[in-house]
């Protein structure tokens, strides 16, 4: 298994970088090979070593950037959140939600990359943690930075553990040797996978400093915690609702219990599922009591001419810097000057090809806490964007745009109405109607004369989300809410200027009329009023924030599409709004055929973005799932090498439940 043994080594990139301003967290390359007996002899060394590997490790679980990347693209906005019910984008993606014939098993080595991160992280700890242990290398620095080697080894392992559930475990650079491969290629389930991922961040959190030391630009405790807790909440609510699948250790189908090494070893689910629960409260709860939520000033636009100053909860998403912003925990800063910059505010006002969902909007309250549909709401319908938003939670009319939002910030070029929706160029539209404006900034340069070059911070993680990771691990730990996630809940809806009487919500809601949220779902059945209103207020709080796949994944909520598959809607445009865009725009072509540019008024009022066209559209008839999707593939050659005789038979690395061991084959189910 020589993939084990790929490593880049990191260089010595300078005395510039050996500080810890903004020039630390930017995309550096390796540039030669470093001798570890002379290099590692100071923190300065860690700390330029390990920053290094910030741009490879900082990834969500889809193999995305956890902060806005260069390019022509949305940003974080506009990464995995098609993988859900959240989002639209383009054409929709075949291979999660096709006819199954575009995922296949590979022929080559699927867990490669993962691998070679894991060693660079038990490289450096080979080299550095005897010099570290004997006290060549001490001092709360050099604490730090090596606790930021544990925090990105736990979020490599926890990444690959999303995607391929059960893992060897490795904690030492292996050597060239087949005997010594061999007995390390071994799958352990994915339980201890997890609890492995907490001991590292545990070591993580009691080694690094706090975020004031760095300004949060470098990974520190106070991340740490926070990550810990969606690892555990992650691990506790898959092993709970995918339990019996083959997925989760000990159940009957799970590929484990055939390999010799696993023989003997029970598994006590219910334990482990308490377990992780009851970690993800504990360390959400450090995070939620010590930190304080941005304050939304109720604004919901700039005045003429203004671009910052106007409502912090806004520009927690698009100002220069983050540095004080209790929140946010950990920050990506850009700069003009070191060529560091991102194009996610010009491309959220040209429309991107994405659009937020029907669905998602629906799923956000009226400000008295009532869904649209009940009686007494308020709702003004949705024949226009103001009506459809009116007297509604503010994070929806903040973060999406409407007919009557500022698109500039300067008096001479505030716009109104948008008519990216039928622009005929793909690149440019808005194909839902409903778009995202969560990350936009209202300084002209980022908008026009410098498109290219937009250096608003990007948040990475915030506190508001260990509210909600404890709010959900409370109750499904206890099946009620203590006095501490309610004064969580209190807070999160309070910012959002809606009634704090959730109670008065879950009364009202009626899970018939809520069949469009795939978050309703876990498996087979559907949850009850009360969890399906904290995944809610999870849903509204991330909007536009790339966390709805996860979610998704550990609520086993994609199950409802494998026998009813799903139809994308966004908004209503045939009953009043394509007057208005047809006299800005005319000849828009609505005729089903290849080049028309919106869903046919034959099939409703409200727009179908995958209905576009039904010619060559694999998704005209509805997004579907396969059960075999919940977990990536293993790729042939990863089970050839970890074979003594290169045979997929005699493999100590099984296949993953519902994936056959033939390269090039699609899913069994």
């Amino acid at each position: 298994m020589k993939f084990y043994n790929k490593l880049i080594l990191g260089s010595l990139i300078g005395a510039s970088l050996l500080t810890t301003s903004c020039s630390d967290f930017l995309d550096r390359h390796p540039e030669s090979s470093i001798t570890p007996d002379l290099y590692f002899s100071s923190a300065n060394d860690l700390a330029a070593y390990v920053v290094n590997y910030y741009p490879s490790f900082l990834v969500n679980v889809d193999g995305s950037q956890l902060y806005h990347t260069s390019g022509y693209n949305a940003g974080v906005v506009g990464y995995s959140d098609h993988i859900s019910d959240n989002n639209a984008s383009g054409t929709g993606s075949t291979t999660f939600f096709g006819d199954g014939s575009h995922w296949t098993v590979g022929s080559g080595r699927a867990l490669y990359n993962t691998y070679s991160k894991i060693r660079i992280c038990n490289w450096f700890f080979d080299q550095v943690n005897s010099k570290y242990e004997s006290g060549v290398l001490s001092g709360s620095a050099v604490d730090h930075y090596i606790g930021e080697m544990y925090f990105f080894r736990a979020m490599t392992y926890f990444n690959a553990m999303v995607q391929y559930g059960d893992l060897p475990i490795l904690t030492e650079a292996m050597p060239d040797n087949n005997e010594v491969l061999m007995a390390n290629s071994i799958r352990a389930p994915r339980n201890e996978v997890a609890r492995f991922i907490l001991s590292d961040l545990d070591k993580a959190i009691s080694m690094m400093q706090d975020k004031s030391a760095h300004k949060g630009q470098r990974v520190n405790k106070q991340a740490a915690l926070l990550f810990k807790s969606r690892v555990a909440l992650f691990e506790g609510t898959f092993e709970k609702y995918h339990r019996g699948s083959g997925r989760v250790p000990g159940d009957n189908t799970w590929p484990g219990a055939a390999m010799s090494y696993n023989s003997g070893k029970t598994f006590d689910i219910d334990g482990e599922i308490r377990f992780f629960l009851q970690q993800a409260m504990d360390a959400a709860s450090q995070i939620a009591d010590a930190t304080t939520l941005t304050p939304n000033s109720g604004k919901m636009n700039p005045e003429s001419g203004q671009s910052y100053g106007w409502n912090s909860y806004f520009e927690m998403f698009s100002t220069p810097s983050l540095s004080t912003n209790d929140e946010v925990l950990l920050w990506r800063e850009y700069s003009k000057s070191l060529n560091i910059t991102h194009n996610a505010v010009m491309r959220l006002r040209v429309g991107n090809n994405l659009g937020f969902t029907r669905s998602l909007v629906r799923s956000f309250l009226m400000k008295n806490g009532l869904p649209w549909y009940a009686a007494g709401s308020g709702y003004k319908g949705d024949s226009n964007l103001m009506n459809e938003t009116a007297d509604r939670d503010e994070r929806l009319q903040l973060f999406m745009w409407k007919d009557e939002d500022a698109l500039a910030g300067t008096e001479e070029h505030v716009e109104f109405g948008l008519t990216q929706l039928v622009s005929a160029d793909s690149e440019k539209r808005m194909i839902t109607g409903y778009g995202p404006r969560k990350f936009y900034c209202y300084d002209y340069q980022q908008q026009y004369s410098d498109a290219l070059l937009s250096t608003n911070a990007c948040p990475i993680f915030r506190s508001a989300e260990a509210l909600l990771n404890y709010m959900e691990a409370c109750y499904e730990l206890n099946g009620s809410l203590d006095s501490k996630a309610q004064d969580y809940w209190t807070k999160l809806r309070t910012r959002a200027g809606v009634s704090t009487d959730f109670n008065a919500t879950i009364a009202a809601t009626d899970l018939s009329r809520e069949t469009e949220d795939w978050g309703l779902y876990s498996g087979a059945t559907t949850v009850d009023a009360t969890l399906f209103n904290i995944r809610r207020e999870r849903r509204n709080e991330f909007i536009g924030e790339d966390k709805r796949y996860a979610d998704m994944l550990r609520w086993r909520s994609f199950d409802h599409l494998i026998a009813s598959p799903a139809q994308v809607y966004g908004f209503n445009y045939w009953e009043e709004q394509f007057a208005k865009y047809e006299e800005a725009t005319p000849g828009i072509i609505a005729d089903g055929t290849s080049n028309a540019i919106i869903s046919s008024k034959d099939l409703g009022n409200y727009i179908m973005p995958y209905r576009r066209t039904d010619i060559n559209n694999e998704l005209s008839g509805g997004l579907t799932w396969h059960e075999a999707y919940y977990l990536y593939p293993l790729g042939i050659q990863d089970m050839n090498t970890a074979s003594p005789d290169f045979t997929v038979a005699n493999t100590t690395l099984y296949q993953n439940v519902n994936w056959p061991t033939v390269g090039g084959a699609a899913a069994m189910k």
